[in-house]
Parts: C-alpha cells; structure tokens; sequence
C-alpha cells in the first residue's frame, strides 16, 4: 500500500516547517489581505491575490526566513504591486483599441458606422501584411499568445516576433489614418 506523504513531512524541510509557515500566514493574513487592499482598491481582489500568494509558497520549498511575518507582508506589497502593473499593461492596451465614446446619443449611429470603417481599414491592412507577419499578429492579439511562446513555436528570435508586431501594428495605425475612399457621385 502506497501513502502519500503530506506536504509537512517532505525530506527536504524540517520537521514542522510547514506547520509554523501555516500559522504565520493565518495570522497575517488579514493584514495582508488589507495592505493589498489599499492598493489594489477591491477587497475581492485582494483575498484573491492573498490566497495565491499562499499558493506559490505552498507549493514550493519552504525559505528560511527570519522575520516571516515581515517577509509575508513585504511579499503581499510586492504582489499588489505586480497586480496593478499588469492591470495598466492591458489597459493600456485596451485604449489603444478602443474607439472613444460618442459625444451625445444621436451620433452613435455614426460612430458605429466609423467604427465599422475603421474595422474595415484594419482587415485590409492585416490581409495585405507578409503571412508570417500577420499569423505573428493573430496569434498575439486574438489568440493571446506571449511573444516568447511565438518565438519558440515558429523558431524565431523574441526580439523577431517583437520586430513583427511592431510591423503589424504600425500597418494597422496607418490603415486608420487613411482617409476614407469617397463614394462615386457623392459630394464630398
């Protein structure tokens, strides 16, 4: 019959080890919890940055560490940190993409009219992009792959998938500046 050891007996921990790491996050936890709290400004997002901070020291080697509590603390400041890093990444991101709102009701009709101009442009600037290019492009920003994991797949250089992207994107940029094919027999 086989056992499978909990994690506090593992050979490569002192005995015990786990037990006190576990005392100490319960004990911090609230503090943690309301340090993220304060800047992150969601409570829900922070129990939630708590929990995996408790997850990514569970599920490694414990490090031996003087003042724990310090050091917990230090790690859940350090990962509301990382946290709104990557939140202003993608809202930065979002913006790019994103047509501004319309001004007043009535010009919605318009706007989406433009925006759909604008979706238009952006096709035919993907279409007319190298192969390579544009599957660079799609696997990036429809399918949300990272730069190095595209690099790895197509064989290329990160630094030549970033090359790519900035191609695609500037292609795209353009396309939008553009002014619109005027319609035959239409008064400009």
């Amino acid at each position: 019959m086989l056992i499978d050891l909990p994690p506090e007996s593992r050979d490569d921990e002192p005995r015990g080890a786990r037990a006190h790491f576990l005392q100490v996050f319960l004990s911090q936890r609230s503090q943690m919890e309301a340090l993220v709290n304060r800047r992150v400004g969601c409570r829900a997002t922070a129990a939630d940055l708590v929990q995996d901070l408790f997850l990514r020291f569970w599920r490694r080697p414990l490090v031996q560490v003087e003042a724990l509590s310090t050091y917990l603390l230090r790690c859940a400041g350090n990962i509301a940190i990382d946290h709104l890093r990557s939140e202003g990444t993608r809202t930065r991101v979002n913006e790019g993409w994103q047509p501004d709102a319309p001004d007043s009701h009535g010009s919605e009709p318009q706007a989406a009219l433009e925006a759909g101009n604008d979706l238009k442009h952006v096709e035919a600037a993907l279409r007319a992009l190298p192969e390579r290019t544009r599957q660079i492009f799609l696997l990036n920003r429809i399918h949300g792959r990272k730069y190095a994991d595209i690099a790895k797949a197509m064989g290329l250089s990160q630094s030549a998938v970033e090359k790519h992207m900035m191609r695609a994107l500037e292609a795209c940029k353009a396309s939008l500046r553009e002014p619109a094919p005027r319609l035959p027999g239409k008064a400009p």
